[in-house]
């Protein structure tokens, strides 16, 4: 009786864990994302902009949201990098894509990578939020702006949103990670997920 009880309450109260890929080009800002996401919902301090290095190979950090924790792998993003991409597919839940609006000479590479991205078999059905960063620039474009430019393919096949921020001081961040949250948790791909891993109710940790 005691196990039966305890495994309600388990899977009642413990959170579900979704595993999160940060994606784009090198100088996005992916890694400024993740510092900001730590500060913003973690007692921890994120690095400041001007301690970041472009990451070679993976960072990952963790954060908790409601009843759901959120494990983030932050991957490198220049052109020798991102052949390894692919090897994270399989696991993520979702995908972040940032793009650096203020920039629009890189939209046509930002462009490519994500759609060789959503173009792999092991990224079906993932939910994708891709950010509009660096607003807190004047030269920055607006998230409709962003969308019509890069007039992707095939989205409507998947659940997406864009969206406009600032890593540098959140702006737009935590409505972003809400949003992703509620895909996440509404995707047949999480069930999927799930199945696969043997586990009938959430994804715990």
């Amino acid at each position: 009786m005691f196990s039966l009880f305890y495994g309600l309450w388990k899977y009642m109260f413990s959170k579900t864990e979704f595993h999160v890929l940060i994606l784009g080009i090198d100088k996005a800002g992916k890694t400024t994302l993740l510092e900001k996401l730590k500060s913003v919902y973690s007692n921890l301090e994120g690095l400041p902009p001007d301690r970041i290095v472009p990451t070679v190979g993976l960072n990952i950090g963790r954060i908790e949201v409601s009843n759901a924790k959120l494990v983030f792998w932050d991957l490198g993003g220049q052109p020798g990098l991102r052949s390894i991409w692919e090897k994270y597919y399989e696991e993520a839940h979702a995908v972040i894509y940032v793009i650096d609006a203020a920039c629009p000479s890189r939209f046509e590479d930002s462009k490519s990578a994500l759609e060789k991205a959503l173009r792999h078999e092991d990224l079906q059905g993932a939910p994708l939020l891709i950010l509009a960063n660096k607003q807190d620039l004047a030269e920055a474009v607006s998230a409709e702006e962003l969308a019509r430019y890069l007039d992707l393919k095939k989205l409507d096949e998947r659940v997406y949103m864009f969206e406009a921020i600032s890593a540098n001081d959140g702006m737009g961040i935590k409505e972003s990670i809400e949003w992703l949250v509620d895909a996440m948790e509404r995707s047949k791909r999480t069930e999927k997920l799930r199945v696969r891993a043997g586990v009938n109710g959430p994804t715990t940790a």
